[in-house]
Parts: C-alpha cells; structure tokens; sequence
C-alpha cells in the first residue's frame, strides 16, 4: 500500500530537478485549469471558450506558477502501488510539464510525455486516462476523479473515443472550471487533444499497449521509443 510520503516525493529515480512541492490548493483554482488546459485549446474558438474574459487574470495566474524556484508536483496513485507524477518543470528558459510513471521497485520512472516547446507524447489512451482518473485510491493531489482527468488531459492522443468522452470531459470542466460551455470546450479538447494530436492504438504481439504518435515514448516506432521490456511495464502498470 502506498503512503502520504511515497506521494510526496523529495526526489523522483532518473529524473533530475526540483525541489518537488505538492500544491494541492492549485486544484481549487479555476485559473490554474485555464492555464493547465491551454496547450490542449489549438484553435481559436476553443482558446476563446477555455480563457474566455479571463486571459489576463490567467496570464498573471500563470507567471505566479512558474516563476518559483520549487517544482509544483500532483501525484495521482494508481493500481498495484503505481504512481503518475505531474511536474511543473520551472527550471529557467526550460519550461514545461511532465508526465511521469513510477514504482517503487523500479530503478527509475518512466518519461510519458512533456507539455512544452519540444512536446512529447501522447502517453495516454482513453481507457487509461479514464481508468487512472477512477480508481478511488485515496492520496496523492486529490481524490476528486474530475481534477485527476484534467490534470492527465495534455497526455492524450486516441483517435477512438466512446460515445459518452465529451460528456464525461464536459463533466469535469463543469465541476472544476467556469467556462460558460463546458460542451462545446470538451468536444473541441477532445478534437484536438493537444499539440501532439490524436493517435491509433493497438496491442502488439506480446500484448503490449503501443501508439503511432510521432512523438510518443509509446511508439516502438519511434525514434523516442523506450525499450520494449520498459514499453511493456508501462502498458502492464496503465492497463485498465
């Protein structure tokens, strides 16, 4: 079972930086979201709906986050005493967020995708993102499952969505922003997901969960690939 302090790590295997500091009162800020979400609003009328009369307010918002010297870090728990770390990489003329898998056991956590100028991802399949934000494991940022869908929200790329995604993202801005149409801000999200883009996933032969993305860790394709031992974990420890 994983405790408060495995939550809160004051260093993460492999991955260099902070010092980490949860800020968990950052959640109940709709400005924080506005920020968090941006780089997943690509067209006009999607950052139009996202920010709406509040860009400004989320601009200053948003140099009060980054312009610290500690790294803000939100841990959602997950199965098997698996962890997914957000870290608000603050590091001067390097910004960024990453999105990181780790456990206990291992030597090091896993890079699923970055949020920045030099994007990586997507690190997330629909499944995965919903299962991970539902678990009900208590600890880590939040136990609400609407703030843990939107913290993973940028690690999406799935080109096969259920019926019911919009509904379900609309339900989380609805709960957890102010913008006037959740509705239509979720299916344009849902559309563009990100600077990376929706990708088409599949199972490998050794039943491996794997992506096309271009830019994707998960992509065995790819030139960012991770080695399939390390390509498995991560699917075994993300499988719904």
């Amino acid at each position: 079972m994983t405790n408060s302090a495995d939550l809160c790590p004051t260093r993460i295997p492999g991955y260099d930086g902070g010092p980490f500091t949860p800020h968990p009162e950052f959640l109940d800020e709709h400005l924080f979201w506005l920020a968090h979400l941006g780089s997943c609003a690509r067209r006009e009328e999607a950052q139009e709906l996202l920010f709406g009369p509040d860009y400004e307010a989320c601009e200053e918002f948003y140099h009060r986050v980054w312009d610290r010297a500690d790294w803000p870090i939100f841990t959602v728990p997950l199965a098997g005493s698996h962890l997914i770390h957000v870290v608000y990489r603050t590091f001067e003329g390097d910004r960024g967020i990453d999105y990181l898998l780790h456990h206990l056991d291992w030597e090091h956590a896993e890079h699923l995708a970055q949020d920045d100028g030099h994007f990586m991802g997507p690190a997330l399949s629909w499944p995965e993102l919903t299962a991970a934000a539902g678990t009900g494991i208590p600890g880590g940022a939040t136990d609400a499952p609407h703030a843990r869908l939107l913290l993973m929200l940028p690690a999406l790329g799935d080109d096969t969505l259920p019926d019911d995604g919009s509904d379900r993202l609309a339900a989380a801005l609805r709960a957890r922003t102010a913008v006037d149409d959740p509705d239509r801000l979720a299916a344009l999200l849902l559309s563009e997901q990100g600077q990376h883009g929706p990708a088409h996933w599949t199972t490998s032969e050794h039943g491996t969960r794997v992506n096309d993305g271009h830019h994707s860790f998960r992509n065995p394709a790819s030139h960012f690939a991770l080695p399939p031992h390390r390509l498995a974990r991560v699917s075994a420890a993300l499988t719904p």
